[in-house]
């Protein structure tokens, strides 16, 4: 009896340094190949704890190997875009201003019912509200309401705004993506002229999107963003 206390205590410990290792995130915020391995270790740690005819070794090696995987994988997938989207694969719109992408719900294998029950989750209960609908990569359900059905309405205030839009990121993590520089029609000279503007190497921006307005979010690892129009002046 004291042994299986012994082993299930060592397990446990070993078992509480890896989710550490792995981060934060709760289940429903975890990508397909975090959950994937987080369903492997807790089936390993079971059969060394409960059968003492296994040696111990045999449940900490494959412990071990599964941590070592996760964080190569999470290094690969922050190094090289096309990895990332191979190993997590990418938002899908679902819903858009002309209504629901039947073709992406298919391909999500998803039905009507999940989309509406994901909407209900997000607070929202009719189509005509909302402007986008995005199925983040871990499965989470993004919504972005029409303008004039944001929480604080602009349409109560008899404030006119364009219709809402989605921001599309030119660079993420020092790799620039270049077929949302084709989607809006841009060069790659339009990038350097900005990154020359402040003073910015390419390997450190985090993050660069701009939007229908032509406003630009940049910001560099370790500083605060600036927003600026496609002229460069502060907005």
């Amino acid at each position: 009896m004291f042994t299986m206390m012994f082993r299930a205590i060592i397990l446990y410990a070993i078992l509480l340094i890896v989710i550490r290792i792995m981060g934060k995130r709760q289940i429903a915020q975890l990508q397909p190949f975090e959950l994937v391995i987080t369903l492997i270790i807790a089936d390993l740690a079971t059969i060394p704890m409960g059968e003492t005819t296994v040696p111990l070794i045999h449940g900490v090696v494959p412990l071990l190997t599964l941590v070592s995987l996760h964080y190569l994988m999470s290094i690969l997938s922050r190094k090289s875009i096309f990895l990332r989207k191979l190993i997590n694969g990418k938002p899908v719109i679902v819903i858009n201003p002309n209504g629901i992408d039947y073709k992406a719900l298919k391909l999500l294998n998803m039905n009507l019912n999940d989309l509406c029950e994901g909407l209900r989750g997000a607070g929202y209960f009719c189509f005509e509200d909302i402007g986008y609908a995005i199925i983040e990569t871990n499965g989470n359900m993004s919504v972005l309401p029409k303008a004039e059905n944001s929480p604080i309405t602009k349409k109560d205030l008899n404030i006119t705004q364009e219709q809402t839009t989605l921001n599309v990121m030119l660079i993420n993590d020092g790799k620039i993506i270049k077929e949302n520089l084709n989607f809006l029609g841009l060069e790659q000279s339009f990038l350097d002229k900005i990154l020359k503007k402040q003073k910015a190497k390419l390997k450190n921006v985090l993050i660069l999107s701009i939007n229908k307005s032509g406003q630009i979010y940049f910001q560099q690892h370790n500083q605060k963003y600036v927003t600026f129009n496609k002229d460069g002046e502060n907005v």
